[in-house]
C-alpha cells in the first residue's frame, strides 16, 4: 500500500480527495503517468496500459517555494508546476509513476532538469518547425517514447493498441469540439468561464469514459435549454475570443471579469481547448507518423513560423461571430508575448478590436486588469 505525503493533513477536502481517488487507483495496480503539455503523445500511454494525468500548475500557492530554486521572474505556470511537485500538494504528481515533458520553452526544458531529481522525469524533444526533416525528427520522438514506455512498464505495445488508443482519443477530441463550440450558439448558452473551469477539472478524471460522460451529459443539458429558452433570441452582448498562453492560472481576473462587465466570452485559443482538438489523429498513416504529423501541427507559438494560428484565429472570428480579442500573455512566455504582435495584425485586419493583457498568477493586478478590459468592452462594437 503507498502512503499519503506526511502534510496530507493540512490539505483541503477537495485536494485530499484526490489524493484518495489517485492512491486507491495505484493501490488496485493502476499506472499512471504525469503530463504537462498537449504535446505529449497520451496515445501512446494509453496503448501501454496507464493513465495520462494533466498535473497541477494553475495557482500561485506553491510559487514561493519554487522561487528558492527558481528565477522570480519565471513564467508562473512552469513556477506552479515546479512549486506543486516540491512540496508534494498535487496529487496527481505525487503519485505518478513518472513525469513526460517536453522541450517547449526554455524555461521548462531547464525547469525538467530540476524536476528529475524529484521524479524521474522523461523529455521528449520537440522540435520547433514543421517542415520534412522536423517531422522526420518528432517520429523519431515518438519511437523513443514508445521504447521508454515498453521499457519502464515491461510490456510491448503493439502498433494495434496504438491504433485502438488513437480511435479513443480522436473520439473524445471530437466530442469536447463539440462542447466547445456551443460557443456557435447566439444567444451563447454557456459561459466561458464554465467552460474553462469545466475542461480543466475534467482533465484530473483519470477514467476517459467518465469524463467523456460528463462532457456529453453536459452539452445536452446546455443545448436542451438553448432549444427551449433562447433559441431565435439573439443577444446584444461583446462575443469574445481568448487566445494566447494557458489561462486557467488567471481564468478569475480575466475571463470571469469579461462576463461580469456584460461581454459572452464564446472561444478560445489556447492549449487545452481548440487548439489541439481541431486536428484529429489520420488513421490512414503508420502509426507513428500519424501521431508526429498531428503533434507537430498543434498551433503553439513554439512553432517558427506559425502562421497557420492566425488563420485558425481569423476563421474562429467569423464561426463563433466574434465582436473582440483578448490575448492573456503570461509573465515572461516570450513566444506568445512576441506572436501577439502578428496575432494583432490579423485580428485588427478583420476589423476586429484587439486588446492584450500579460500578467502572472498573483492578485496584484486586479485592479488594472478590471480597468483595461472595461475600457476595451466600451470599444467593442456590438
Amino acid at each position: 500500500m503507498l502512503r499519503l505525503p506526511d502534510n496530507f493533513e493540512s490539505f483541503t477536502d477537495a485536494r485530499k480527495a484526490g489524493f484518495i481517488k489517485m492512491k486507491e487507483h495505484k493501490d488496485n495496480g493502476g499506472k499512471i503517468v504525469g503530463t504537462y503539455c498537449s504535446f505529449v503523445p497520451t496515445e501512446l500511454i494509453i496503448a501501454a496500459g496507464a493513465i495520462p494525468v494533466s498535473l497541477c500548475a494553475t495557482s500561485e500557492e506553491p510559487i514561493s517555494a519554487a522561487e528558492a530554486h527558481l528565477p522570480s521572474n519565471l513564467c508562473p505556470l512552469i513556477k506552479a508546476s515546479y512549486g506543486f511537485a516540491l512540496t508534494d500538494t498535487c496529487p496527481y504528481f505525487y503519485f505518478s509513476d513518472f513525469i513526460v515533458g517536453e522541450t517547449t520553452c526554455d524555461g521548462k526544458k531547464k525547469m525538467f532538469e530540476l524536476m528529475n531529481d524529484l521524479k524521474e522525469t522523461y523529455v521528449m524533444q520537440l522540435p520547433s518547425s514543421r517542415d520534412e526533416i522536423a517531422l522526420n525528427m518528432w517520429e523519431a520522438e515518438i519511437h523513443k517514447f514508445w521504447k521508454k514506455l515498453e521499457d519502464f512498464y515491461g510490456v510491448t505495445i503493439t502498433e494495434e493498441d496504438v491504433k485502438k488508443a488513437i480511435l479513443l482519443k480522436n473520439s473524445e477530441r471530437d466530442l469536447v469540439l463539440e462542447y466547445l463550440e456551443l460557443g456557435k450558439l447566439n444567444p451563447s448558452p454557456i459561459s466561458g468561464y464554465e467552460i474553462g473551469t469545466k475542461l480543466d477539472t475534467l482533465s484530473f478524471i483519470p477514467s476517459m469514459e467518465e469524463r467523456c460522460k460528463q462532457i456529453r451529459q453536459r452539452i445536452d443539458e446546455v443545448k436542451g435549454d438553448w432549444e427551449a429558452n433562447y433559441k431565435g433570441k439573439v443577444a446584444r452582448k461583446p462575443r469574445i475570443l481568448i487566445t494566447g498562453c494557458p489561462n486557467g492560472g488567471v481564468r478569475d481576473k480575466t475571463i470571469k471579469v469579461l462576463e461580469e462587465l456584460g461581454a459572452d466570452v464564446v472561444a478560445f485559443d489556447n492549449c487545452s481547448t481548440n487548439r489541439e482538438k481541431i486536428e484529429k489523429v489520420d488513421t490512414t498513416l503508420p502509426v507513428a507518423r500519424a501521431l508526429a504529423k498531428k503533434y507537430l501541427n498543434i498551433n503553439c507559438s513554439v512553432m517558427s513560423p506559425n502562421d497557420s494560428r492566425l488563420g485558425f484565429i481569423t476563421d474562429m472570428i467569423d464561426e463563433y461571430q466574434v465582436d473582440g480579442v483578448v490575448e492573456i500573455i503570461l509573465q515572461a512566455c516570450h513566444t506568445f508575448s512576441i506572436e501577439s504582435f502578428n496575432v494583432k495584425k490579423a485580428v485588427v485586419a478583420k476589423g476586429v478590436p484587439y486588446l492584450k493583457i500579460e500578467t502572472d498568477y498573483s492578485k496584484a493586478d486586479v485592479g488594472q486588469i478590471n480597468t483595461r478590459l472595461e475600457a476595451f468592452l466600451e470599444t467593442v462594437a456590438v
